[in-house]
C-alpha cells in the first residue's frame, strides 16, 4: 500500500472524526485525516469552548450587578480586549497540539478539503487518494443568507474572535447562538437587536420560559424584531443598513455590525458527493442505522453533518464510536441515542431535557405539568438573581419524569440530573427521597416535582 492507498480516510478533525482515525490506527489500519481549517474541531476552536470563556467574564458582571449594594459595592466592567486575550490561552494551541497528537499515533494529515472522484476516491493537495473506507464527519458551517449584499455579514466565528466590541450590533436569527451573543454583547455595552423571520426566540424550547427570558432580555436593553424577512444589507463607510419587510412593508435598521445567527448547515457542499455516489439531504448524509451511507457502502458519516445528527459535542463522539466499531467488525453497532439534554448559554441559562408539554400530551393520555417562576427560593434570592423558573413533566400514570425545562442560573448543570433521571425512568418519589447538598441548586429540584 503506497502513500496515497488508505484503509481508512476521514473528512474532518472534530471529535468526530478524531475518535474514528484513533480508533482504526490503534488497530493496525493505515489512516488520513484532513481538514480544510485548523485541526480540532468547531467546538475546541470556535464553538462551545471560547464561547464559554467568554460567558465567564458575564457571569461574574451578572453576579456583581445583581449584588450591588448587597455586600457588592460596584457593578464589574467587562474589558473586551483582556477577554479575549484571555480566551485565547485556551484556542491557540488546540491546532498544534492536535496535529501534534494525531502524528503521533502515526496518522497522516492533510490540509485541504478534498472532493470525491468516485466511490472510493477523492482528490486532496492535487494527489488522488484512494481509500477502502471513507469517514465524512465535516461538522456544520453557518447558514448562507441568499439576499443582496450578504457577504456584508460576520458570522459566529467573527464575533467570537471580535477585538473590539462595536457599539451597535445586530444579530440576524433568534436561535441559540444569537440570543446567547447577544446576552454577551448587551452586557458587554453595546446596543443590541436581534431580528427573526420566527414569532419568537428560541422555537425549539419552551414556549413559557421563553417568554420569560424574552422579558429579561429586553431589560438588559435588547430590542427584538419578529416575523421580519430580511431583504438586502447595504454597507457605508462606518455603518451597514439591513432592509427587511414586515406583513409587505418595508423598514431598515443601521448598525456597526451584522450577524448572520439563521442557525447552521451540514458542511457537504465542496465534496462533490454525487460524484461519490453518496445521498444527502439537508439534514446531511443519508445514513443508516449503522451510520453507513445508505447509497455508498465505502463511505460512513458522523457528527454533525450524518442525518442522526444534534448538534452536540458528546453525540459526535459516540457517532465516532458507532462507525470506528463498524469499520473495524463490520456493521455490527446501531447508534442508540439516550435522552440528551439542550443548553442554551444565555445568563440565565435555558435548558430542556426530554419532552415538551405537548409531545407529552401527544404521548401519554395524561401527564402532570408542574410550572413555577421561583423568584421567591431560597436560591434565587440569596444572589438576588431576577429569574428562576421550571416546567417538569410527569407521566400521569407512573410518576415518571418525562420532560425537564430550566430557566435560570446553573440550569445548565442542574439539567444533567433530569437527564440521568428520565434515561432511568425515574419517578418523582426517587428524585423526593434523594438526598443532594444543601442548599443547592440541584436539591431545588425535589421541589420541582
Amino acid at each position: 500500500m503506497d502513500d496515497k492507498e488508505f484503509d481508512v480516510f476521514v473528512i474532518g478533525s472534530g471529535i468526530a472524526g478524531q475518535t474514528v482515525a484513533k480508533a482504526c490506527v490503534k488497530a493496525g489500519m493505515k489512516v488520513a485525516i484532513t481538514d480544510n481549517r485548523e485541526f480540532g474541531g468547531t467546538c475546541a476552536n470556535r464553538g462551545c469552548d471560547p464561547k464559554k470563556i467568554l460567558l465567564g467574564a458575564m457571569e461574574a458582571y451578572e453576579l456583581s450587578e445583581n449584588l450591588k449594594g448587597k455586600g457588592i459595592s460596584k457593578t464589574a466592567k467587562i474589558n473586551w480586549k483582556q477577554l479575549q486575550k484571555y480566551k485565547r490561552n485556551f484556542t491557540t494551541n488546540i491546532p498544534v497540539s492536535t496535529e501534534r497528537i494525531l502524528k503521533e499515533k502515526g496518522i497522516v494529515l492533510f490540509h485541504q478539503s478534498p472532493k470525491f472522484i468516485d466511490k472510493n476516491s477523492l482528490l486532496v493537495e492535487g494527489k488522488k487518494i484512494t481509500a477502502k473506507k471513507i469517514v465524512i464527519a465535516t461538522g456544520q458551517i453557518p447558514r448562507t443568507l441568499t439576499i443582496p449584499g450578504a457577504k456584508h455579514f460576520k458570522n459566529s466565528d467573527d464575533f467570537l474572535n471580535l477585538k473590539k466590541l462595536p457599539s451597535k450590533v445586530v444579530f440576524v436569527g433568534a436561535g441559540y447562538i444569537g440570543m446567547e451573543f447577544a446576552h454577551m454583547a448587551a452586557r458587554a455595552g453595546a446596543e443590541v437587536t436581534v431580528i427573526d423571520t420566527g414569532k419568537r426566540p428560541l422555537h425549539a424550547f419552551d414556549e413559557d420560559l421563553v417568554k420569560e427570558l424574552r422579558k429579561y432580555s429586553e431589560s438588559l436593553g435588547i430590542k427584538f424584531i419578529f416575523e421580519a424577512t430580511p431583504i438586502s444589507l447595504k454597507k457605508k463607510r462606518k455603518l451597514r443598513t439591513l432592509t427587511y419587510k414586515i406583513k409587505g412593508v418595508e423598514k431598515t435598521i443601521e448598525a456597526n455590525v451584522f450577524y448572520n445567527t439563521a442557525g447552521r448547515v451540514p458542511a457537504l457542499a465542496a465534496l462533490d458527493l454525487e460524484k461519490g455516489n453518496v445521498d444527502f439531504s439537508d439534514k446531511g448524509v443519508e445514513t443508516n442505522s449503522f451510520l453507513q451511507s445508505k447509497s455508498n457502502p465505502n463511505v460512513y458519516a458522523c457528527g454533525d453533518v450524518s442525518d442522526k445528527n444534534l448538534p452536540l459535542t458528546p453525540l459526535s463522539g459516540r457517532q465516532g464510536y458507532v462507525v470506528a466499531e463498524n469499520i473495524l467488525n463490520g456493521n455490527k453497532k446501531e447508534l442508540e441515542v439516550p435522552v440528551i439534554p439542550s443548553v442554551v448559554f444565555t445568563l440565565p441559562n435555558l435548558a430542556t431535557v426530554g419532552y415538551s408539554e405537548d409531545e407529552a400530551r401527544a404521548r401519554y393520555k395524561n401527564v402532570h405539568v408542574k410550572f413555577e417562576i421561583a423568584t421567591d427560593w431560597f436560591n434565587t434570592k440569596r444572589i438576588n438573581t431576577p429569574l428562576y423558573a421550571y416546567k417538569v413533566i410527569l407521566n400521569a400514570r407512573t410518576n415518571e419524569i418525562v420532560g425537564a425545562h430550566l430557566l435560570g442560573p446553573d440550569a445548565g448543570e442542574t439539567i444533567n440530573i433530569f437527564t440521568m433521571a428520565i434515561n432511568n425512568g425515574m419517578t418523582d418519589s426517587d428524585i423526593k427521597s434523594t438526598i443532594f447538598s444543601y442548599p443547592s441548586w440541584v436539591n431545588d429540584i425535589k421541589s420541582m416535582v
